[in-house]
């Protein structure tokens, strides 16, 4: 691991409470590096655009200043790293998208961000149908080499992940927590056989932070980002899936859709996205070819 001493600024600047990756950017355009923030006199961050004066307070905060060494001393403890956007592991995909994070927090095996990684998600309430489509697409993709990245959430996610795993490949969670609360809590024993098996559980948020509900569709972006193409099986008419094919048709991926029953609730969403020119898929071949 690397010596998080060296990307103290870079934890101190994650921690800076409301920043954002987009206020985050423009003070690193005017400062180039977290540590000229860190030192910078209040006169010298106002006038900037975009930056108010609550977040003025924010990055001047002393008790912000004071929980890096704590944070530091966690993560060296729990095998927590930090990759910032200047770092070569951080993922060439996300790099290319608008709203790219500017670090990533991680736990376990940071050479798959880079490798070929296909997205499955789907809803949380699943059924039958949908968890045997998700461990027959996930368990081949993985066997055909491919990293498969999801959300840890309850239902379709987990299936994405458990089916990498059985196929012994590799997986990456991406979550809208700090990376020492595993939400759903019933998925703390798969997040730890992720890592286990040469996987990875990501975040952009820093130790302690909750798995608040704005969290999720930030996360999302991270989800298409990442990946290459991204896979869709079972989505309700308002699914918090849709905002991940939001993101991703924004970012310029490939979507398929696994068709659903016209019966079912959760195919409304699914049907929609074919409809709307998705490529509809019923072979996990047709996902790689």
């Amino acid at each position: 691991m690397n010596n998080l001493e060296n990307k103290k600024y870079w934890i101190w600047f994650s921690l800076i409470e409301n920043l954002g990756s987009a206020r985050g950017k423009i003070l690193l355009e005017k400062f180039k590096k977290p540590e000229k923030i860190y030192y910078a006199k209040k006169e010298e961050l106002k006038n900037i655009k975009g930056i108010g004066e609550k977040i003025i307070e924010n990055i001047m905060n002393k008790q912000t200043k004071e929980k890096v060494n704590k944070h530091i001393e966690y993560m060296e403890k729990s095998n927590i790293d930090l990759i910032t956007i200047e770092d070569k592991e951080y993922p060439i995909n996300l790099k290319n998208i608008y709203d790219y994070p500017l670090y990533l927090y991680i736990k376990g095996n940071k050479k798959i961000l880079n490798e070929n990684c296909i997205s499955i998600i789907g809803c949380r309430e699943y059924s039958t149908y949908g968890e045997k489509c998700t461990k027959y697409f996930s368990y081949n993709l993985a066997k055909e080499g491919k990293v498969i990245v999801s959300g840890l959430a309850r239902g379709i996610d987990s299936f994405a992940h458990k089916g990498a795993i059985e196929a012994k490949g590799k997986t990456i969670a991406v979550i809208g927590s700090g990376l020492n609360i595993i939400y759903p809590s019933e998925n703390i024993e798969l997040a730890n056989e992720i890592i286990r098996t040469g996987g990875a559980i990501i975040t952009e948020y820093p130790i302690g932070i909750k798995p608040l509900k704005l969290n999720f569709p930030a996360r999302n972006r991270i989800i298409s980002g990442i990946s290459d193409r991204l896979l869709v099986i079972e989505a309700k008419k308002q699914s918090g899936t849709l905002i991940t094919v939001d993101f991703a048709l924004e970012q310029g991926k490939d979507i398929y859709v696994v068709p659903g029953n016209i019966d079912s609730m959760n195919s409304v969403g699914t049907n929609e996205l074919i409809k709307q020119g998705a490529r509809l898929v019923t072979n996990y071949k047709e996902v790689i070819t």
